[in-house]
């Protein structure tokens, strides 16, 4: 009998890395995988895009959690994904990065003694004050199969005391950063669209609740950014509804000419986008590692990184909240020395599914 293995994801980069990994199950024909969608991105521009654009099969199990507390956001997914793995009774659970999502499909999975995979083991920011750090730490505690993405990640988890079930997978991000630059549009489109030219403005994302929800540093980084601009780089900067207004009052209602307040941008947009920016400003996680493989400089608004390979490589400058060294690293150009694969190879997908049919027997 083909083993079951339930996967779990909830979040824009998580359907990012599912679609590599689904897309290596089917062509295995080792494993049957069954899609859980705790819905905790639900909207169209964070959740339905990325299942269409990707190839992603429809999630058996929806759970529309919706947004909420930590807490409340955990429970609610918590609750949702015992009830499946109650009925669906897989070999294994597979969990991706450091959402809610995650976490809660940890403490589901580890109740009821249902073996945990973990993809993006290891990564640490070393900063518990951020709830993804504390999501992280506790799967990789519970999982059986620790798949880490770089060398530096098993270090991290040696370090913690976690050996057993710990391999180098590389990073399935760069799959699909990889697979995507096939079927991404053409920049002419989107430069149209939003009035840029190639290599002559900076990107913008800002998501973090420690960033957004704190008055404070989000308008030290506001107010970094606006300079920004004013020194003449275009800035694009892709926003939530609900941080728009937000901007807005940091900037008194006055958007700098050279700034483009848009919705959302789907994945394979921001593939294009980013290969033909100047520079990135961002506090996501993922796009670090994706401005670095677009070969671009990052300019990171947070005072760590989990991906500390990009700033030991020179490709991305933590800069926190301080307005005056945003503008200083807007000015700063791109490293002379070629990107190495400390992310592996673009098959990491393959050997996660490996690495899982071969712990369960899979023929």
């Amino acid at each position: 009998m083909t083993p079951k293995i339930v996967t779990v994801v909830g979040a824009r980069p998580q359907f990012v890395k599912a679609a590599a990994v689904s897309r290596a199950v089917a062509a295995s024909g080792r494993l049957e995988e069954v899609l859980v969608h705790t819905g905790q991105h639900y909207d169209e521009n964070m959740s339905d895009v990325f299942f269409r654009e990707l190839g992603i099969a429809p999630p058996r199990h929806q759970l529309a959690v919706g947004s909420a507390s930590h807490g409340r956001q955990t429970a609610l997914a918590l609750e949702g994904i015992e009830q499946v793995l109650i009925a669906e009774r897989p070999d294994m659970v597979l969990l991706y990065g450091d959402t809610n999502s995650t976490l809660a499909g940890a403490l589901a999975a580890a109740k009821l003694v249902v073996p945990i995979a973990h993809v993006e083991a290891g990564v640490r920011s070393f900063d518990r004050s951020m709830p993804e750090e504390v999501n992280r730490v506790v799967t990789d505690q519970l999982s059986t199969l620790l798949l880490c993405p770089t060398a530096t990640a098993v270090g991290n988890l040696a370090r913690e005391g976690v050996t057993a079930g710990v391999s180098v997978v590389g990073d399935v991000m760069f799959d699909v950063f990889l697979h995507a630059a096939a079927t991404a549009p053409e920049f002419g489109r989107l430069a149209e669209t939003f009035s840029i030219a190639d290599g002559n403005f900076a990107i913008v994302t800002l998501h973090r609740p420690a960033n957004t929800d704190d008055a404070v540093r989000f308008s030290r980084i506001v107010e970094g950014l606006a300079a920004v601009a004013r020194d003449g780089l275009t800035l694009l900067w892709p926003v939530h509804p609900r941080l728009r207004s937000s901007i807005l009052d940091r900037l008194d209602g006055k958007v700098p000419t050279n700034v483009r307040l848009v919705e959302p941008v789907s994945y394979l947009e921001m593939n294009t986008l980013l290969r033909h920016s100047r520079c990135v400003f961002t506090d996501s996680g993922g796009l670090q590692k994706e401005t670095l493989w677009a070969g671009r400089p990052c300019i990171t608004m947070r005072p760590d990184t989990e991906w500390v390979e990009t700033v030991d490589l020179g490709w991305n400058v933590l800069v926190d909240d301080d307005p005056e060294a945003i503008v200083a690293a807007s000015r700063l150009g791109a490293p002379s020395a070629a990107v190495p694969d400390v992310f592996g190879d673009g098959h990491a997908a393959e050997r996660i599914v490996d690495a899982v049919a071969d712990h369960l027997g899979a023929a």
